[in-house]
């Protein structure tokens, strides 16, 4: 364990050695940060479509539009239940009576 220890330090002092001490302007240019997962227009697969374009496809959908509609839905789905059983007919309901009166 500790030659594991010993070897990671290492490695690791010579990685500061070599970031610390360009020698060369295209030695500096390789230290630069590739953004190596940024695979914005790297397309794996069918293009995604808006979701008013392939309705009954959800699967071919953009990532946000698919979220977007679901939790549409779903706070569609939590709010109508909601005013079903909490009630949500008995003010039209005294409203109705009222007016009769």
């Amino acid at each position: 364990m500790a030659s594991s220890w010993v070897a990671k330090a290492a490695s690791q002092a010579a990685t500061v050695a070599r970031l610390s001490s360009p020698r060369s302007a295209t030695q500096a240019a390789n230290l630069v940060q590739r953004r190596g997962l940024a695979g914005a227009a790297d397309h794996h697969g069918p293009p995604k479509v808006n979701c008013w374009q392939d309705p009954m496809s959800p699967s071919k959908w953009k990532e946000e539009h698919f979220v977007i509609v679901s939790l549409s839905g779903w706070g569609l789905l939590f709010f109508s239940g909601y005013k079903t059983f909490a009630g949500g007919k008995k003010d039209k309901e005294e409203k109705l009576a009222e007016a009769s009166h």
